[in-house]
This record gives structure tokens, sequence and C-alpha cells, in this order.
């Protein structure tokens, strides 16, 4: 009898991938296993990709992709979608993604210790913070930054770490560290002029 239900689960499954979208969604929503697992077999790499195409990240970018097919199973009775699954899906990681990006900011903000933000532009800056397409460009622009000033931003960001921990990583001393944070917050700067500063507030209070 087992073997047979497990029969039937693989043929069902092996039907339900010449599904279209809209049909397996129609059968998730009904709580189909298969009909899931062939969404996320189908879209799981794809949305990989894209995160770790944001994030540089291997680790986060597989959390996240968890994370979205986790939220998923949970809201599929009440799913309404206006849009195909799969602009469906890259929506729900670019909001993941930018959460993400937005925790890390966070993290290199309280780590930075060489400046101060100017009180005249906090409320405009604060306004920018909402703009979704800055922040993804801010961290890319950290990602291209010089190897060694890229490191130490990404230690701080990502890691956490004091000038002194990061010094004993890369084998190189503390005021190297501190001089390649600074140089790399003035390029970061210089990239993100047109934006009214908002590398400053992120980046130097």
């Amino acid at each position: 009898m087992l073997a047979n239900e497990k029969q039937k689960m693989y043929n069902q499954y092996n039907t339900f991938l010449e599904y279209t979208d809209e049909q397996l969604l129609s059968l998730l929503k009904r709580s189909n296993e298969n009909a899931f697992t062939v969404i996320y077999n189908r879209y799981n790499r794809l949305l990989y990709v894209l995160a770790y195409k944001y994030l540089k990240d291997k680790d986060v970018a597989k959390d996240i992709v968890q994370q979205i097919f986790l939220k998923l199973w949970e809201i599929r009775e009440i799913l309404i979608i206006n849009v195909n699954l799969k602009n469906y899906l890259h929506t729900m990681l670019k909001n993941y993604t930018l959460n993400e990006i937005r925790n890390n900011l966070t993290a290199l903000e309280k780590n930075y210790e060489m400046a101060q933000s100017p009180i005249e532009y906090e409320n405009e800056i604060l306004s920018r913070l909402e703009e979704k397409e800055q922040m993804i460009a801010l961290y890319h622009a950290i990602n291209g930054l010089p190897e060694q000033k890229k490191i130490v931003c990404l230690y701080k960001l990502q890691g956490n770490l004091s000038n002194q921990e990061i010094a004993k990583k890369m084998q190189i001393s503390i005021p190297t560290v501190k001089t390649h944070y600074a140089q790399a917050i003035k390029i970061l700067r210089n990239n993100f002029d047109k934006t009214l500063l908002l590398i400053t507030y992120l980046l130097i209070r």
C-alpha cells in the first residue's frame, strides 16, 4: 500500500512538471505539496542567482531563497497574485534582499568611528532611505571598491568587527585599517554626491 502511494505521488509530480504556473498556483492554494515542489524546483535556482548577484554572499542568498519559499507555503491559501508567478517571486526576493541590505547598512553605520553626520542634512537624507534603488546601488558601490578597502568595509558591514579584529584578520596595522576605511568612505561619498549625501547618513553617524 505504501509503495503504491509513493508511486502515485511520483506520477503526480511528473504530471505537474508540464503544468503552467497558473495551474500550479491553483493546486498550491489547495495545499498540494507536489505542486509546491514543482514550483520550488522551477524557480529556486533563478532566485538564488539573483540574490547572490545583489548580496555577493552564498549563505545569505540561500537563506533568503528558503525564506521566500517558506513564506509562499505559509500564505498559500490566501494568495492573490496579479502578475505571473515568476514576477511575484522576484518581487518577494527584492523585498527580502532590501531588508538584508538595510540590516547590513545599520551594522556598518554603528561601526564607523571617525566622523559625524552633518545635522542639516539629516531630515532630507532620512527621506532618501526609502529609495530602494539607492540602497542597492550603495551595496554595489561597496563591492566595487579597491580590494583591501572593500574587505575592510565588508568586515564591518557583514561581520560587525572592530578595527583591531579586522587588523588581525588582514594582518595589517590598526592605523592601516582606519586609513583604508576612511578612504573607502571618501570614495563612496564622491560616488553618491548627487543623492544629497545619502552615504554620509548611512556610514558616518
